[in-house]
């Protein structure tokens, strides 16, 4: 049978030392340093520009709705032509 934990007993390290529950104890043992930063120190009001990407075009796409002789697959959800149905409501790539 499992032995069970009473979590609010203070824990010990392996060598019998209480492990520090204050920023205090930590820092006098050296382990409150914060570990270097990775991220830039950039400010968020900085732009990234993408090179050779024009974001002002606007894409006009003419949408078309579902024809009679078309259904939509129950798989992978595109629109495909009736002679494609492999099953009900699957398409042959899908079946």
């Amino acid at each position: 049978m499992a032995k069970t934990l009473d979590y609010d007993v203070p824990r010990t390290m392996p060598d019998g030392v209480l492990v520090p529950d204050s920023l205090e104890d930590l820092q006098a043992r050296g382990l409150g340093t914060p570990a270097p930063s990775d991220v830039d120190d950039g400010t968020a009001d900085e732009v990234f520009e993408v090179p050779d990407v024009i974001l002002d075009e606007e894409l006009t796409v003419p949408v078309v709705p579902m024809q009679a002789d078309e259904f939509r697959c129950e798989r992978c959800f595109l629109v495909c032509h009736a002679s494609r149905r492999a099953g009900p409501g699957i398409c042959s790539d899908c079946a």
